[in-house]
Parts: structure tokens; sequence; C-alpha cells
């Protein structure tokens, strides 16, 4: 992290669209780019079935993206008006946005990643100055361009002790370590929650294993399990990072409704626990952020087989359905300072590279 003086702390207001495709997580609060000082409201706005659908068809970035992005900046605009008005604050006192918008392709093999939304309609439209395109510069570098919330999830763990893990579970998963002397090693861990909501929007038409109930009907099978975790990526060396199709559900596709989401919490556990093998030091505990930390039956099984206390980041206090949102305003603000968002440690670019775009309100 930089080491100059700290700035003039400001309101930032973040905004994420996750692989989930749930909604929208708009978050405030206040910082200098360094330290978290103050967290403002934050709310959920979630996506009705045609605005998933809209997303949903053009991942890979086939079919009417222009349309779905400006459907999603439409969708953007609404949050971040109805978050102000909750808020009772007017565009002025926030001087920045950071939108994340939504990932339809990443492939950083190829240097490609690609976030729809139009900022500076955004911008225009809500009448704040907006920091997009975060990812872009670390992956034309070299980097994998994910995860980017390692340096929000250090100025939130300032005074925990280490080693320690940060462990965000969205569509796809992502590992935050932070070591005894301070350093940051970040990765993709594997599917998050993708392919059990997946399953189970295939089998009942609703895109949620609410608090792993259907799973923990099931029963895993071993042989399911074993295929899904016999893929070379998970012996590759962080930095590493995944797209949100890049696992299937095929090999449980012979499975029961139950079975199957039993098998695929198990994987998203197992798959977790195989980056034990890439740290220094083993983390004294893990810190779970993301929708996954209310399935019950997953936490149970990761608490299981990473063999140390796992616990929801809201037992610290911390928002842990807001945090990547307050990541992105985080970010937003180093941004505009010129801050690294990246580091070896965390997406594999070859020095700390800033990043993100700036789009004037007028």
């Amino acid at each position: 992290m930089n080491s100059e003086p700290a700035k003039t702390p400001v309101w930032a207001l973040g905004l994420m669209s996750g692989t989930s495709m749930d909604g929208i997580d708009a978050a405030l609060v206040r910082t200098d780019g360094e330290r978290v000082l103050e967290h403002g409201p934050a709310a959920t706005f979630a996506y009705d079935a045609p605005a998933r659908q809209a997303i949903r068809a053009v991942l890979g970035g086939k079919g009417d993206v222009e349309g779905a992005a400006q459907l999603l900046t439409d969708r953007h605009v609404l949050a971040v008006r109805e978050l102000l008005k909750q808020a009772k604050l007017k565009p002025n006192a926030v001087s920045l946005l950071g939108f994340h918008g939504h990932t339809i392709l990443h492939r950083p093999e190829a240097r490609k990643t690609w976030q729809i939304g139009d900022a500076g309609r955004l911008a225009r439209e809500t009448g704040i100055d907006t920091v997009a395109d975060f990812r872009s510069a670390d992956v034309a570098a070299g980097g994998q361009g994910a995860p980017f919330v390692p340096a929000y999830h250090a100025a939130l763990a300032a005074g925990l002790e280490p080693p320690l893990a940060i462990l965000n579970i969205g569509g796809v998963a992502n590992v935050t370590y932070i070591g005894k002397d301070g350093t940051l090693i970040a990765c993709d861990t594997g599917p998050g929650n993708a392919l059990i909501d997946d399953l189970m929007l295939r089998h009942t038409g609703t895109p949620v294993d609410e608090g792993g109930a259907v799973a923990a009907t099931g029963t895993i099978d071993t042989k399911a399990l074993a295929r899904l975790t016999d893929h070379p990526w998970f012996d590759m060396e962080p930095p590493k990072s995944l797209d949100r199709d890049d696992f299937s559900l095929k090999p449980v596709e012979h499975l029961s409704l139950a079975d199957g989401a039993a098998t695929l919490t198990a994987f998203t556990a197992a798959a977790t626990a195989r980056i034990l093998g890439h740290l220094p030091a083993m983390p004294q505990r893990w810190l779970v952020t993301g929708g996954g930390r209310h399935n019950r039956t997953l936490m149970a099984i990761l608490a299981g087989v990473l063999g140390v206390p796992v616990e929801s980041v809201d037992t610290l206090g911390w928002r842990g359905d807001s945090l990547e949102a307050e990541a992105f305003a985080f970010l937003a603000v180093r941004s505009r300072q010129g801050l690294p968002l990246s580091w070896p440690g965390t997406t594999g670019v070859p020095q700390p590279m800033p990043g993100g775009r700036f789009f004037p309100a007028r």
C-alpha cells in the first residue's frame, strides 16, 4: 500500500453487478484511498427476470451486447438515485462513483476482459463523476485482471492478526491472503455460487439454493466431485483467475437435484481448500463475504475442509452483502490519485498497476 501522507477523505459510491447476476449492490464509503473512515448506507437492487435474461444472453460477448449494456446502465442510474434518496443526499455530496459494470467475458490469457455498461451516460445522468473500466490496464499489462478487492480487504483487515484469508463467494470465489509481513496474495479459487445457481435455475426456475437447504438433503457423489476437481487449473500457482463459465454442470447432470446441489456445494469448498498448497503459511482464520456466506451447508463444509475457524465477515461488523460495492468506491478514489489497484501478488501484473478510466459528469 502507498506510504504517502493521506489525502483528503471523500464520499464515494461503489456499484457492483456480480457474476451471480442477482442484482446491483450499491454502497457509500468515506475514504482517502488508504483508509476506510466511515460507512454510509448500502442496498441491493435485485434484477428482475428480464434483466437477468438480457445479461445472461450476452455472456461470452455474443448477442445484443449494446442493448444489454444500456439496460444495465439504466438499472445502475436508478440504483444510484434510490441509494441517494435513502441516504437523504444530493448528488453533489458524493465525489465519485466507482462503476464496475458487468463482466461478460474474461480471458486474461488472451489479454481480454469485457465489462459492459455506459459509464459516460451514468456520470451524466447521475451528475456524479465516475470511474470505470478498472480491469483493462491490468490485463493489457499481462495481469489476470482479477481479483480486484485485495486492496480493500487489506484496508478493512488492518489490525487483525495475520496470517488470515478473506474468501469472497460470489458467482466465482476468490481469496485474499494477508501474511504476517503484510504480503498480499490473491486469486480466484474456483466456482462459487454460479454452478449451484445454474443447477437450481434449470430444475426449479429459481437461481439460488436458499441457505443451502436443497444441498443439505442430498448426498455428495464422490465420483462426480472427483471429475470436477480433476482440472489442471487447480494445480496452477496464483495469481490466477476464472471466467464464470469455465466449469459446467455436465459432471452432475445424471444426479438428482439434491445430490447435484450437494456435490456442487462440496466442489466450491474443495476448490477453496486446494489453494492451501499454494500459500506460504496456513491462515489462522477464514473470513467469508459474498452471497455464499448465507449458504449454511457450504459454510459447514468449508469449516471441515479448511480445519480452522470459518466465519462470516458480519461477525466483525463488516457488511458482507455490500463489500464488493464498497471496494469499487475505494478503488475509484485510488484511481483518481494514481495509486495502484493491483500488484504482482494479486493479479500477476509485472509491477504495481494503477487503472480505471475517468468519466466526468459534465
